[in-house]
């Protein structure tokens, strides 16, 4: 590592509130992960108590990125992946899926949390062939993002545009469709959009997340499944839809999940 990078990582980790759970280290808890602190893993245990079904969701959501990416990259053809919101490394990211179907894969993971920074080299891996870079930006600054992205992905050809698990963190809704739109409008035709988010459709996963959200972490909205499928107004929905999570065209890697899992997600074309 060169010094350049050493001090950028430790600055990143300086930033780190280990006071106070937040949602991305949480995440990774209950995938499994190890990049997360005792304050997120207390925090992520009191949230299954009253939500049991967290972990699955979990797992359905992850396994669904991986075959909405896959999808794209082996059946639709992309070779550029906008991932914003990006999260912590785990297994089989954006750019390991899509350079593994095809290598010169371009990918910019987007995010703006201090240990997903301190992780950057883990998720800056690339084959030869392809590009694996990172912004540090928000969400709620669209033209960041794209200004920033364009200078390692076209424009001019088509993007997939993720976002995984993040709108929720938008708590005023007309806001969130509006991030959606920006960042659609900014994509050529031939583009699509992978958006997932939970839903409100458990009486205690309503629950457990207003306990969390009183807990001093950034808060996140759960939605209508309804409310999720407007994020896709104006594209073109690959079947099944707008859809739990685990019934997005499974396949092995969905065995064993239920049907029904309060993660509600899609993939859509813009034409």
């Amino acid at each position: 590592m060169t010094d350049e990078a050493e001090n950028s990582e430790q600055e990143a980790l300086s930033k780190i509130d280990t006071s106070v759970p937040q949602s991305a280290r949480i995440w990774n808890y209950w995938l499994g992960g190890k990049d997360n602190y005792e304050v997120d893993r207390v925090a992520g245990d009191a949230f299954r108590e009253t939500f049991p079904g967290i972990e699955t969701g979990a797992r359905a959501a992850r396994y669904f990125l991986a075959r909405a990416v896959r999808h794209l990259a082996a059946e639709e053809g992309i070779r550029q992946f906008l991932d914003i919101g990006t999260g912590l490394p785990n297994v089989d990211n954006t750019h390991q899926i899509a350079q593994r179907v095809a290598p010169e894969s371009r990918i910019v993971y987007v995010d703006n949390d201090p240990l997903v920074l301190a992780h950057a080299r883990a998720l800056l891996t690339s084959t030869p062939e392809g590009v694996t870079n990172y912004v540090d930006a928000d969400l709620r600054e669209p033209s960041t993002i794209v200004r920033e992205a364009a200078k390692t992905l076209d424009f001019d050809r088509p993007v997939a545009l993720m976002l995984m698990g993040i709108l929720g963190h938008i708590e005023d809704y007309d806001e969130a469709r509006s991030i959606v739109r920006q960042l659609v409008d900014a994509l050529p035709p031939g583009s699509y959009l992978v958006q997932y988010d939970s839903t409100n459709t458990s009486e205690s996963y309503v629950e457990a997340i207003q306990q969390y959200n009183e807990g001093g972490s950034i808060p996140y909205i759960l939605r209508s499944p309804e409310q999720i499928a407007h994020y896709f107004d104006g594209l073109e929905l690959l079947e099944p839809g707008v859809t739990s999570c685990s019934r997005w065209r499974p396949d092995a890697d969905a065995l064993g999940l239920p049907a029904e899992v309060h993660q509600y997600g899609g993939v859509a074309l813009k034409r």
